[in-house]
């Protein structure tokens, strides 16, 4: 019978997540020894072998050590996270459940047993004020903690990267390893081996950023920006000389617009020789048509600035690959900024799956669940909440147009607005939230604007933004991270109300963004307004007729809730597949990284290159003096092993550059991919012993390096490469013909 209970149980629990009975009875049996500990004088010095031995013991201290160090006396379901985290799995904890302690806990019980913990957050900010606001826990833990951003000078990393638990943003931990990978003495290697990965917002990172690549580049240069392009693609009009397709992520000339670029040019567009022109022109098409300032970037202090779709804000350090990005500074008529050879890079998906064992916890991970386990072999813990969730979600109000949608929603802040309620509308992107705030303004009302061009005014509009009568327009930045506290007699009023001013790619953004409201058991409420035509709609499912609207305007008919519904699965299943498709690609890369890695720290730390080259040529190993001949050795052989590395980066750039082409011919494009990257990563260990010798053998070896480098993130081209919007193009019309 107890079986038969157990199995119904997993049977009924929520999709992806992990019964938590254990965990359940680990803080049942903490709580009895609260009293005990309580009374005593000190917390007992831990033994690093017995706490974490005995879990419930561990609970009772921990939490009486968050209690007297920082006031904070963490719930019985923060427990249940931290155990969550020190099993292994992806806790989803509700905003404001107190997710920063219990994961400063999990971090604390991973170092009581001899590891080495690092804490990635999405952002400089969270890294250092999670480290700086948890610092007395861990002390009193006898557990040291560092951070490091993106100001840290080298010592400084090095000093946090020697503490047991080390707060970054994954973007600079990801820096370091890059740059301890170009190290040429092992003295200066920073960032310790990997052991414990315990992620802040862990869908963010484990899921929106994974395929992001993090890149060390060195040997600068300007880049190619083409003025002339710009000018030109200016002056083509869509329908006539170019379509763009159903969902906005291709765009091509037509044969009229193909012939008045030739003129106008004087050249061969399709000259399969000579196949510049054509490339110039397209990124310079896609940079026109598809890409729109003040949603998809910024210009800020005389750069182009991305915007990271799923978080708002200012992508720091983030570019598109280099032929993309010139495109848009010539668009601007900006300088070209400086690109350069990339000497290494890692994908985030990469760089957390080095570190042995992993966890995370966020708001929003049973939606991606199945993600999480494909690529990371992850399961969820879904932590309830202290208190029950009291938010009222209203059903979307859908209309047929976008003004229409406008006009009500203006209607309904000002409604809202007059009862003095608090009210946070989250928009889409930068240019949505800048034309509501000027709706509302015309209206008499004084909104508040929380976008990626004032995103160092965060916290201080956050904190106001539960206050009485106060409006918020805010992009998904104020989605994650941040807390929003009623003011007096909100709650009477109902609390925070969040409206949504059209449903995102991604049902989690949704969620996020309703988790504003109703922190802790608050009063709060939540509606999302959409139109039939709104984007998600129109480029996802295209080719649907949707419901007419009832004499109020409002489309009621249950197939408009299905048509949104619709659109949001068919988008996240096309960011999946591109998840997937991407990670097949880089999974080799990162296995012939992991070997290229292995060998070199052989040479780094031993004695591999002075046997492997005085056995190659003695004689040449007799003539060099002694005391210098095994150092010598190792930066010949360092300095082949990366050269090669960074040609084969180059090989494999361009390979996949051009792959998609041979589905043409019916192969497979990432079997061919897999048999050539193989095939000259064999090439390479071979090339490396040669130019190692060859340099061995000359007078004066060549080994000069970068004088400067520099990293930088690479935000996919959201249009695919040159040969997936070829093949696309074919596709479609093979399918027409």
């Amino acid at each position: 019978m107890a079986s038969f209970k157990g199995i119904l149980r997993n049977l009924l629990d929520r999709p992806g997540g992990v019964p938590l009975a254990p965990y359940q009875k680990i803080v049942k049996a903490a709580e009895s020894r609260a009293d005990r500990v309580r009374g005593l004088d000190e917390l007992p010095a831990p033994d690093k072998s017995d706490l974490m031995s005995d879990l419930a013991e561990f609970c009772a201290v921990a939490r009486e050590a968050a209690d007297r160090t920082l006031g904070l006396r963490p719930y019985d379901v923060q427990l249940l996270g931290t155990l969550a985290l020190l099993d292994g799995k992806v806790a989803e904890m509700a905003t404001g459940e107190g997710k920063t302690l219990s994961g400063a806990m999990a971090a604390a019980g991973y170092a009581l047993q001899g590891k080495h913990v690092h804490v990635i957050s999405v952002n400089d900010y969270l890294a250092r004020r999670d480290a700086e606001w948890m610092g007395p826990f861990y002390e009193a833990l006898g557990v040291s903690v560092g951070w490091i951003d993106q100001n840290s000078t080298f010592e400084e990393r090095r000093e946090a990267y020697a503490k047991d638990v080390t707060y970054g943003p994954v973007s600079e931990i990801g820096f370091d390893v890059l740059r301890d990978r170009l190290r040429t003495d092992a003295s200066e290697l920073i960032v310790p081996a990997p052991e414990v990965a315990l992620i802040d917002e862990a869908d963010s990172v484990l899921v929106d950023e994974a395929r992001v690549p993090l890149v060390m580049a060195g040997a600068s240069e300007v880049g190619n920006a083409v003025p002339e392009m710009a000018a030109l693609v200016r002056q083509l009009v869509r329908g006539y000389h170019y379509e763009i397709d159903e969902q906005a992520r291709n765009v091509y000339l037509t044969p009229k617009g193909a012939d008045s670029v030739e003129n106008i040019l004087g050249v061969d567009l399709y000259d399969e020789h000579e196949p510049g022109s054509l490339i110039e022109l397209n990124l310079a098409l896609h940079a026109h048509a598809l890409l729109t300032r003040d949603v998809d970037y910024i210009v800020r202090d005389g750069k182009v600035q991305l915007i990271n779709p799923s978080r708002g804000r200012v992508a720091l350090l983030q570019r598109w690959p280099d032929g993309l990005q010139a495109a848009v500074e010539a668009k601007e008529a900006l300088p070209p900024s400086e690109k350069g050879e990339i000497l290494d890079s890692i994908t985030v998906q990469g760089l957390i799956r080095r570190y042995p064992q992993i966890c995370g916890m966020t708001g929003t991970a049973v939606a991606v669940s199945e993600q999480l386990g494909e690529f990371y072999g992850l399961k969820v813990a879904v932590i309830p909440p202290n208190r029950p969730c009291v938010r009222v979600d209203e059903p979307d109000r859908i209309y047929p147009t976008v003004p229409d949608k406008d006009a009500a929603l203006v209607e309904e802040i000002q409604a809202v607005h007059e009862t003095g309620r608090p009210i946070l509308i989250g928009t889409l992107d930068v240019a949505e939230s800048e034309n509501l705030a000027k709706l509302l303004q015309r209206r008499g009302l004084e909104p508040v604007v929380l976008n990626a061009k004032n995103d160092a005014e965060e916290a201080a509009i956050i904190a106001r933004a539960g206050e009485r009568g106060a409006i918020t327009v805010s992009t998904q930045m104020a989605g994650r991270g941040t807390d929003i506290r009623l003011g007096d007699d909100v709650a009477e009023l109902g609390g925070l109300y969040v409206i949504g001013s059209g449903r995102h790619a991604s049902s989690r953004l949704d969620d996020q963004l309703r988790g504003r409201a109703g922190r802790q058991g608050d009063p709060g409420g939540s509606v999302f307004f959409v139109s039939m035509k709104d984007d998600l709609i129109t480029q996802f499912v295209p080719d649907e007729r949707p419901p007419a609207a009832d004499p109020d305007g409002i489309v009621r008919h249950r197939r408009g809730a299905y048509l949104v519904g619709h659109a949001q699965r068919v988008a996240e299943g096309v960011n999946l597949e591109i998840h997937r498709n991407t990670w097949r690609f880089t999974r080799l890369l990162e296995h012939q990284r992991e070997l290229i890695l292995e060998w070199r720290d052989k040479v780094l730390h031993g004695d591999a290159a002075a046997k492997a080259l005085a056995e190659a040529d003695p004689e040449r190993w007799a003539e060099l003096p002694e005391d210098t001949r095994d150092e010598t050795a190792r930066q010949i052989v360092l300095h082949a092993i990366d050269q090669c590395w960074t040609e084969h980066l180059a090989f494999l750039t361009d390979l996949r550059e051009g792959i998609h082409l041979r589905a043409l011919g019916r192969m497979s494009p990432i079997d061919e991919f897999h048999r050539e990257a193989v095939a000259e990563y064999k090439a390479l260990m071979a090339e490396v012993e040669k130019r190692s010798l060859a340099s061995f053998e000359a007078p004066e070896p060549d080994l000069k390096r970068p004088t400067a480098t520099w990293t930088y993130l690479v935000q996919d081209n959201p249009f695919g490469t040159e040969w997936d919007r070829i093949l696309k193009r074919v596709t479609a019309a093979t399918r027409r013909g």
